[in-house]
């Protein structure tokens, strides 16, 4: 949804047809923003399926994806943040790993089956590139 770290600011819930870009906040936390509102955390639901791009090329070289993925937001329990990605080749990390300015839109719900409570993903290690 929006990680508890984000509790301090403004947040809206995201909105198709909308892009929305990673952004750090002054917490130091990593979250969705709209372009040019930094202020303002857009908060996505877990389950919601969703465009990325912009990957940066380690990050893509590191989980085997293209700059422009589409991805489930999920929740993942370990550790101090819980917002995250899973890739459908199934890798999943925090969105913290996604780094600032990364775009992000949501999927046309007409183009989902119904959605249903995202289930809580545990964390896949990423083994650092050699």
């Amino acid at each position: 949804m929006c990680d508890y770290s984000l509790e301090f600011y403004a947040t809206r819930q995201a909105q198709e047809n909308e892009v929305y870009v990673t952004t750090r906040f002054p917490s130091g936390s990593m979250g969705f923003a709209a372009p040019g509102d930094c202020t303002t955390a857009v908060c996505v639901t877990y389950g919601t399926k969703m465009t990325l791009e912009n990957l940066p090329p380690e990050l893509q070289h590191e989980l085997g994806v293209g700059p422009i993925e589409t991805i489930v937001f999920a929740r993942i329990e370990e550790g101090l943040h819980h917002d995250g990605v899973r890739f459908s080749n199934g890798r999943t990390v925090l969105l913290h790993r996604l780094g600032v300015g990364v775009l992000g839109s949501m999927v046309s719900d007409t183009a989902l089956p119904e959605r249903k409570e995202a289930p809580v993903e545990k964390k896949i290690p990423v083994e650092p590139a050699e």
